[in-house]
């Protein structure tokens, strides 16, 4: 009793600033057609806390559109979207606050520096603990395009609203404000809001305000919103909303969501269910309305299937418009009543989100299958995958950061994590965890839990950290693990059995911790498949020894629910039948596949690629091991047989990768790799190269695009010779250690890259340097600029091969880089395939190579959208003779920059090309059909 009433104690000072009664009254005059929205507004704000305050300040988010250096255009380029850098400036939006005034005397004010979406009001008096602040502003809204955020007005002049108008920050021992950086996260008090809003004749409304007047004139309606403790308000203006409102218990659930093939009365059954759902476990919602867009789905979507075309339906219609509908009324309704800091503070947000979207799969769709009713195709169905359940994809997709070194701590503040992280691993491993929690409490303990704390701080403000303490309260089992190690940081849980022994009566076993968390490990025991016991094993920090009853079991299972996010789930088991039994047998499998760690997997698959002129289309099949999550040792065969060649090419390759933490050396990777294919016609090359690769981040920051890559290689090239082919008029045969150090900061708006390069061969050594450099500039005018020099340490070769030279324009690769379709070739459409390399240059000019040093420039800047003029000068030295100045010039069209472009040479050394025979030679193009390197595009956006 006693430790029950000094919880409530801690509790209440905890929340105290939910006694506090901040008002907002707005009076906001819409001009739709020009995009402005006329605000006079009054802000009543009480100080909750003990500090006297000198100044205040205010949220003014929309006025984060206004330029292309906020916080929210550097967050897009930072994510590879363009969309806001290239809009036209009356696209963008912004705030014009004519005054601010207490008691009608003008108050001193001004935006921060880096954050003009925040504003820094000067008070004319202090103001004092449980004293409040009443102030007075004028301004003017100007709407942005809906384009950027999906708020906004869209080109059919609908408007979709939030954070429209201006918000004072919380103060609680420190000022809480940040900038707008399109994560829907505004830190705002609970005020009560009263908003008269005037906007043109055949326009409707949508608020989840409550309705209090309406007025009509002949040009403009006039509306009276009113709402109590309101944290949010979206604001819908159009001329033909597609909401509908389901009233259930008195409710009223507003929607857009699409459900467009659901029968009206399947949705109001869906809408019940879903409500019930929520009311049960979450308890009543404190206000009157509901309201769930389409806005809020498409930021948030059910992500697994999503990018499947429409017309592949993997789920029934209803299943997959209840689970919507369902994750849309989580996200609002915690958002609306769990009053936490959301930038700082999300994971308890998402994970109770997350949790009960995992509850009600459970719930009413335990068959319910990852791939729908794909699983039971013919061809399908073999799959791991099809085994998978719906649920399973939450363990699968944090793991994929996981196993990449790409994860971040639950903790850490959502604007430092990667989009990959903030929009689905951190959502998911914070479910997760919660359901690994509940599993090991046991006994409904949590979802009492969760119920009963956001039902008495339902509309105050609280913190994870008060959860923390009430669910301590609840069990007496240690839970440190889970706010220590799981939210805090970036530890990964891994255990094995190590050993067993047995007897008739009992089994002795040692369990194994491979990493360094401090979390508990389920232990099961099996006969066959059905579970004899389970136990929970703690405190395991390196090696635990137990001893156990037999009861009949023949399999020993760590984590066989597999509710715990476990980095490696391979070896988890032992089987008490014998040492064979432990081996796993091999398992042939056609095409990647989920990982079955029953097995050791082998997969294989056919293959059609056309990777050169000389091979022509090839055939083959490659054997792998390689899941879809990434391990950490891989192979790959990939035999071929080349169609017009009429030849066997193939590959192989072997390659281990160790990942390291809390370092910004985060990876390093050793391996061999070899292949046979054609080089010429009717030539060969055969290649052996073993390598290890060191890469480094900032441990720090991981949203930061800066990367190193440091190489050592070396290179086993042996050749078919070919005495009437000049590329052979030296050595077929050769061996090269390479040291190669990349540096690179790859950003929208400021590129740059260097790289070093040193290579070691019996007959040369040569250094060389490269440097690229790219600007956007705020008048969408992009500048290229690219050095490279090179120079020969000693050159042995022969002086009439050019073979090991540096070249001007396209370099001959002998240490077969680059994706050549037809790297011998002196003429004709494949030798006019650009790859910026060496000297870069694009007109082919009468001394394309140098055998003792190199040094060139190339530009380019942009005349017209996607249409560039570029430049290249440089010098070219060869033994024997004088330097050559070398220039060239010409019209780029940039099509996707480093993937798609042409080039269009016209005035050289060689003169006026334009004018010259056979121009059409002349043109140089770039282009990729590498898949892993077209991945890339998308990877960029989210990791």
């Amino acid at each position: 009793m006693k430790l029950r009433l000094f919880f409530w104690f801690i509790f209440v000072l905890s929340s105290i600033s939910s006694f506090s009664q901040n008002k907002i009254d707005l009076k906001a005059d819409f001009d739709i057609e020009n995009r402005k929205i006329t605000i006079s507004q009054t802000i009543q704000y009480k100080n909750a806390s003990k500090d006297e305050l000198q100044s205040i300040y205010l949220n003014d988010w929309n006025n984060s559109y206004s330029t292309k250096k906020t916080p929210l255009a550097t967050r897009f380029a930072e994510e590879y979207n363009n969309k806001f850098h290239l809009a036209k400036n009356e696209d963008r939006g912004y705030s014009v606050i004519t005054s601010i005034k207490q008691n009608n005397e003008a108050l001193v004010f001004n935006q921060l520096k880096n954050q003009i979406d925040i504003i820094k009001v000067d008070l004319k008096t202090p103001l004092k603990p449980n004293e409040s602040y009443t102030i007075d502003l004028e301004y003017i809204v100007q709407i942005p395009k809906d384009k950027f955020t999906d708020y906004g007005i869209s080109e059919s002049q609908n408007l979709s609203l939030r954070y429209w108008y201006i918000t004072p920050a919380i103060y609680n021992d420190e000022w809480q404000y940040y900038s707008n950086k399109n994560l829907d996260d505004l830190f705002i008090p609970k005020a009560d809001l009263t908003l008269e809003i005037s906007y043109p004749q055949g326009y409707k409304i949508t608020s989840e305000l409550n309705l209090d007047k309406t007025h009509q004139t002949t040009n403009k309606q006039r509306v009276t919103l009113k709402g109590k403790d309101r944290i949010n308000n979206k604001l819908f203006i159009s001329k033909n909303p597609n909401f509908e409102t389901i009233q259930n218990k008195g409710l009223s659930i507003t929607s857009n969501i699409n459900g467009e093939k659901i029968e009206l009365l399947d949705r109001v059954l869906i809408t019940e269910k879903v409500t019930k759902f929520i009311f049960e476990n979450l308890g009543n919602y404190p206000h009157e309305k509901l309201l769930l867009t389409n806005i809020d789905y498409n930021k948030d979507p059910i992500y697994g299937l999503n990018f499947l075309p429409s017309f592949i339906k993997l789920y029934p219609n209803n299943f997959q418009y209840e689970l919507k509908l369902l994750k849309v009324a989580l996200h609002n309704y915690l958002e609306n009543t769990l009053l936490i800091n959301p930038r700082k503070e999300q994971w308890l947000f998402d994970g109770i989100q997350i949790y009960y979207l995992m509850n009600y799969v459970e719930e009413h769709y335990p068959d319910m299958k990852f791939l729908g009713s794909l699983a039971n195709f013919w061809g399908v169905r073999s799959f791991h995958a099809a085994d998978m359940d719906f649920n399973d994809k939450y363990v699968f997709a944090f793991m994929s950061m996981a196993r990449t070194n790409r994860d971040q701590p639950l903790t850490m503040s959502k604007d430092s994590l990667l989009k990959f992280n903030y929009s689905i691993a951190n959502k998911y491993k914070a479910g997760v965890g919660l359901k690994y929690l509940d599993d090991f409490i046991n006994s409904n303990i949590l979802e009492n839990t969760i119920k009963s704390f956001l039902e008495q701080t339902k509309l105050k403000q609280t913190s994870p950290k008060a959860f923390e303490t009430y669910l301590k309260t609840k069990t007496s089992k240690n839970i440190d693990w889970f706010f220590n190690d799981y939210l805090n940081t970036r530890k990964k849980i891994d255990f094995k059995i190590k050993s067993v022994k047995r007897t008739e009566d009992s089994i002795t076993l040692t369990i194994k911790n491979k990493r360094d968390s401090n979390t508990p490990i389920s232990l099961y025991t099996l006969n066959n498949d059905s579970i004899v016991s389970k136990s929970w094993i703690e405190n395991v920090t390196k090696n635990k020894t137990i001893t156990i009853p037999r009861n009949d079991a023949n399999k020993l299972v760590l984590n066989y629910n597999r509710i715990i996010p476990e980095h490696n789930i391979r070896d988890n088991w032992k089987s008490l039948k014998g040492f064979f039994f432990n081996n796993k047998p091999f398992q042939f499998r056609l095409f990647k596949d989920i990982e079955d760690p029953n097995y050791n997997q082998v997969f294989l698959m056919p293959i059609a690629e056309f990777n050169n002129i000389y091979d022509g289309f090839t055939l083959g099949v490659k054997a792998y091991n390689t899941t879809l999550l990434r391990k950490q040792f891989n192979y790959k065969f990939q035999p071929r047989y080349a169609l017009k060649s009429k030849s066997f090419t193939g590959s192989a390759s072997a390659s281990m990768t160790h990942y390291l933490q809390n370092s910004n050396l985060y990876s390093i990777n050793y391996g061999i790799r070899g292949s046979y294919t054609s080089y010429a016609s009717d030539l060969f090359v055969r290649k052996i190269i073993p390598s290890v690769t060191f890469l480094f981040r900032n441990d720090n920051d991981f949203r930061s695009n800066k990367r190193q890559r440091l190489k050592f290689r070396y290179l086993d090239i042996n050749r078919d010779e070919d005495l009437s082919n000049t590329l052979n008029r030296t050595e077929p045969n050769y061996n090269i250690f390479n040291i190669n150090y990349l540096n690179s900061n790859d950003n929208l708006i400021n590129f740059s890259k260097w790289s070093t390069d040193l290579q070691i061969a019996k007959t040369f050594s040569k250094v060389s340097f490269n440097y690229e450099y790219r600007r956007l500039f705020e008048s969408n005018r992009q500048l290229n600029l690219r050095f490279y020099t090179g120079a020969f340490i000693n050159n042995k070769t022969d002086i009439a091969s050019d073979y090991f030279s540096f070249a001007l324009d396209r370099p001959t690769d002998y240490l077969f880089d680059y994706n050549y379709l037809g790297r011998s070739e002196a003429s004709g459409i494949f030798s006019q395939q650009y790859i910026t390399a060496e000297g870069g240059f694009k007109s082919k000019l009468e001394t394309p190579f140098a055998n003792q040093w190199i040094s060139t420039i190339n530009a380019s800047t942009t005349l017209w959208k996607y249409v560039l003029v570029y430049g290249d000068v440089g010098f070219v030295k060869n033994k024997f003779d004088n330097a050559n100045f070398v220039y060239d010039s010409g019209i780029r069209i940039n099509l996707v920059t480093d993937y798609f472009e042409i080039y269009f040479p016209i005035y050289s050394n060689l003169g006026w090309e334009i004018g010259q025979p056979n121009y059409d030679q002349k043109i140089r193009f770039k282009f990729t059909v590498d898949p892993q390197s077209l991945l890339g595009l998308f990877r960029r956006r989210w990791y």
